[in-house]
């Protein structure tokens, strides 16, 4: 008789709790599960597998006995040498299940005669399946979730923007509030995939991309650009234009102001997700831009400003 690897079946280790028992049983359940695999045989037989393995491992005596035939197999292959009393094990097995999934109904006529192997019958008896057989055939599972990107742009970021997009069939409309950030994920709940007889839908994880910008860089709430000026405002002062997220503005520029000064301007960067009228703010490095294509007077003055500077 082979010997069933319950564990392996369900992807679990030896040690493993209840809850990732139940867990991982009841991801391998929803993939196998025969309304999803109409006719797929493999499928079929893995999804038997899976209930036989956590009928035994969700059950604490159950368990506890098929630890220890684990460790006392080699005697069984050897004809029950060493004394190992085995009619411990292959007494019938009654009692209530603790497994999750118990609306299989008759388990024989799901997967023809034999609801159960071999093993499971010679150890736990043909109605260790606590009381399965008198359940309800069908049985609800929650729908997969899945995941999908949506890209905006900053400005879309900056005002919040309303997205509507396909997926699996179903037309989604989706508000974004402002201030969303660049891999801040949303949640749709009941956009997922569908459930299985009757259970809920999955839901919809979104992931917000936010766009490069040509002009700005975005660290947390704050945003900073560079600031192209003349050498001339940047020696003697003046004005410049700054195109901000809330519009065109201008800034003063101090006469002898260097290359990569640092100007901030407080509540002109990104709004603050979820807080209402709360914003980063904006810092501009100036960078003084050097004349092209000089004329020769503006030439001579040059060479006339190097000498009185002493060069």
């Amino acid at each position: 008789m082979e010997y069933k690897d319950y564990y392996k079946m369900l992807g679990v280790s030896k040690s493993a709790t209840q809850d990732e028992i139940k867990k991982a049983y009841r991801k391998l359940a929803v993939k196998y599960h025969p309304d999803k695999n109409p006719g797929d045989k493999t499928a079929e037989a893995k999804f038997k597998e899976i209930n036989e393995a956590n009928e035994v491992l969700s059950d604490s005596e159950k368990r506890k006995r098929y630890d220890e035939l684990g460790a006392n197999w080699k005697y069984y292959q050897q004809g029950s040498q060493g004394g190992f009393d085995w009619s411990k094990y292959q007494k019938q097995y009654g009692g209530g299940s603790q497994s999750f999934y118990t609306d299989f109904g008759d388990l024989g006529s799901a997967f023809g005669d034999g609801g159960f192997s071999d093993f499971f019958e010679a150890f736990f008896g043909r109605e260790g399946f606590g009381g399965t057989r008198q359940r309800s055939r069908s049985a609800s599972f929650k729908g997969e979730d899945l995941q999908a990107q949506l890209s905006i742009t900053l400005e879309e970021a900056y005002k919040g923007v309303e997205k509507i997009f396909e997926i699996n069939g179903q037309k989604i409309k989706l508000k974004i509030k402002k201030g969303a950030y660049d891999g801040q994920i949303l949640k749709l709940p009941g956009k997922g995939n569908p459930g299985t007889s009757g259970g809920l839908n999955g839901d919809l994880f979104i992931t917000i991309i936010i766009q490069r910008h040509p002009l700005y860089n975005r660290i947390d709430d704050d945003l900073y650009m560079d600031l192209p000026v003349d050498i001339y405002t940047a020696v003697l002062g003046g004005k410049a234009d700054v195109n901000t997220l809330k519009g065109k503005i201008k800034v003063t520029i101090l006469p002898e102001t260097s290359n990569g000064k640092t100007l901030r301007l407080a509540g002109m960067g990104m709004p603050r997700y979820g807080k209402e009228n709360e914003y980063g703010d904006l810092y501009i490095k100036v960078n003084p831009q050097t004349p092209k294509n000089l004329s020769q007077a503006e030439i001579k003055l040059f060479k006339k400003l190097a000498s009185l500077r002493g060069k």
